[in-house]
């Protein structure tokens, strides 16, 4: 049996006594799911190198070790696909992510996705990985895409996005101008009841809050940047339409007065997805324990439109 690298703590004298299950909980972080199934395994949870139940008391300088068993995507064809790598290390494999490639396999698409190329990526390395994104990009969506190499990660990391911990900015491009340089929508979206893949703002829906920062303004668009509060389904699309500024390219989310616009069939002509960009994301790395931030600069399909747009100013 193999294990990933273990998770070590050493109990500081201010923590002598304490239940080994506490540690575990109140340190390392480790959710009850998760601590049920490491306490399954041979080498799980060990202190001093001795496997333990979780009920011990700990003594002062003890080195509390978690381990938990490699894992592979079985169900995931391997395949080598071109992959912009930001970052890598024993827990997390960071990319920036193009606009166009679907992230994990789903019925009808079973390859050439971003799950396809890593697990290929993993098994050039000689890597055991099961392939975890810890949150989610739209297939025409670009930018910074985090990837965890264990549970536990992928744990830590989504406990920090519930909490709201997590930084997640965007860049987008989006028709109109802007009477307010920064602002905040707070407004409910779920689906709609006539075309159930389409999210709307509704009273009855999911609570949403995005903010948005205008970066630069043009003669008929701007280039905005926009953090959420939430997570909900095409949040950035639906809440821009609701301002009345529909990302530039997206064609489910836009709005009649734009694809009016005379300036709007030159606009369509240049792009062929929404200018939509995930260009920062931070979090407490679960393994330093600080924090850390990725960014992807601006692809070239979206910056090639922001010197157009400076140009026909």
């Amino acid at each position: 049996m193999s294990y990933y690298e273990p998770l070590v703590y050493i109990v500081p004298p201010e923590e002598e006594g304490f239940i080994l299950k506490t540690i575990l909980q109140k340190r390392l972080m480790v959710s009850r799911k998760l601590l049920s199934r490491i306490k399954l395994t041979e080498q799980g949870i060990t202190v001093n190198g001795v496997r333990q139940y979780i009920n011990i008391k700990v003594q002062a300088g003890d080195r509390v070790e978690i381990r938990m068993e490699e894992e592979e995507s079985e169900d995931i064809l391997p395949q080598e696909l071109p992959l912009h790598i930001l970052h890598e290390d024993d827990h997390l494999l960071i990319l920036a992510k193009e606009a166009g490639i679907i992230v994990h396999p789903t019925h009808g698409h079973y390859v050439n996705t971003i799950a396809n190329g890593v697990v290929h990526h993993w098994q050039q390395a000689g890597s055991t990985c099961r392939f975890r994104p810890v949150h989610r990009l739209d297939q025409e969506t670009s930018g910074v895409l985090a990837i965890a190499k264990t549970p536990y990660v992928h744990q830590q990391i989504s406990e920090q996005m519930i909490q709201h911990q997590v930084k997640k900015e965007y860049l987008a491009l989006v028709w109109g101008t802007f009477a307010d340089s920064k602002g905040t929508v707070n407004e409910p979206i779920d689906r709609d009841p006539e075309q159930p893949h389409v999210r709307i703002v509704t009273p009855t829906g999911y609570n949403a809050v995005t903010h948005y920062e205008v970066v630069e303004q043009f003669k008929h668009a701007a280039l905005v940047r926009i953090w959420l509060e939430t997570g909900r389904t095409h949040q950035i699309r639906v809440h821009m339409r609701h301002l009345g500024h529909p990302l530039l390219g997206d064609k489910m989310y836009t709005l009649p007065e734009f694809e009016q616009h005379e300036w709007s069939a030159e606009v369509n002509g240049r792009l062929h997805r929404q200018a939509l960009h995930a260009f920062r994301l931070g979090f407490v790395h679960p393994g330093t324990r600080e924090w850390t931030d990725y960014e992807a600069p601006l692809p070239s399909d979206l910056s090639d439109l922001r010197i157009w747009l400076q140009e026909t100013d």
